[in-house]
């Protein structure tokens, strides 16, 4: 399925965050206290006043079913949206929801997020297997048809490891000489030793530069504190930003 994002218009910013806490309390006041806690999480990491773009890649293998039936996946496109508020000043994350292939592709905004995962995902049927390779093959196509010229932390989401091993690890490969950053986060009781393995690839020998990260949620992703998930998703960024800066990936 070809991957469609829609336009809009920017959404303003300015110093230090992207976009300003009035703009967060204006635009969309549930996500104000995420906002706030992200904030926490990018100053520790010496993170504030980057720059990326935000990806939200989200696994629809039949497995995840109760995740989206108990907003567990909605609740983390919504942690996501208030850390990229902080990064990119357009108020959106583009979405890729895969399985078997490429279900389909969306994004969320700060004015229109609530309830919005759950019914993208009703809207795209079938829930298949799981095959990371072409939803990050989606993910790099979208970045660089963008001409962004930042970089991009890919959050990726899954239940467990994918059908084709081989293809996801040469992609993860391939996309180290790009400017993506990707960080997986295990939902469920799966023992992710692949996504471990993703993770601890080795450099140079694999891939130029280390370009992922892992971290598993548990089988109650909910009830990691926002500030746990916040310190995960960006612990492993800034290390990644001054290797690939060294390297020449990144400006």
């Amino acid at each position: 399925m070809a991957v469609d994002y829609v336009k809009r218009p920017d959404a303003g910013g300015g110093s230090g965050s992207a976009i300003g806490l009035e703009q967060v309390r204006a635009t969309a006041p549930g996500l104000v206290n995420l906002y706030k806690q992200a904030a926490v999480s990018l100053e520790k990491h010496r993170l504030a006043g980057e720059r990326a773009a935000v990806y939200l890649v989200l696994d629809r293998s039949g497995s995840m079913r109760p995740y989206y039936r108990d907003g567990s996946v909605q609740h983390l496109a919504e942690q996501v949206l208030g850390l990229a508020a902080h990064l990119d000043d357009d108020g959106r994350v583009p979405v890729v929801f895969f399985s078997t292939a490429v279900d389909g592709a969306a994004e969320v905004w700060l004015d229109d997020y609530a309830g919005r995962v759950g019914a993208l995902h009703d809207s795209l049927g079938h829930m298949g297997r799981t095959n990371y390779h072409l939803a990050m093959e989606a993910v790099v196509e979208h970045h660089r048809e963008s001409g962004a010229d930042v970089p991009a932390l890919v959050v990726f989401q899954t239940d467990g490891g994918p059908s084709s091993r081989a293809a996801a690890e040469r992609v993860l490969c391939e996309a180290a000489r790009l400017p993506l950053f990707w960080q997986f986060i295990g939902f469920g009781e799966d023992e992710f030793r692949f996504l471990r393995k993703l993770d601890e690839l080795p450099v140079p020998a694999k891939r130029v530069v280390d370009n992922a990260g892992f971290f598993a949620a548990g089988p109650e992703p909910r009830a990691v504190p926002d500030a746990v998930l916040y310190d995960r998703l960006t612990g492993e960024f800034p290390d990644w930003l001054r290797a690939a800066r060294a390297a020449g990936i990144v400006r």
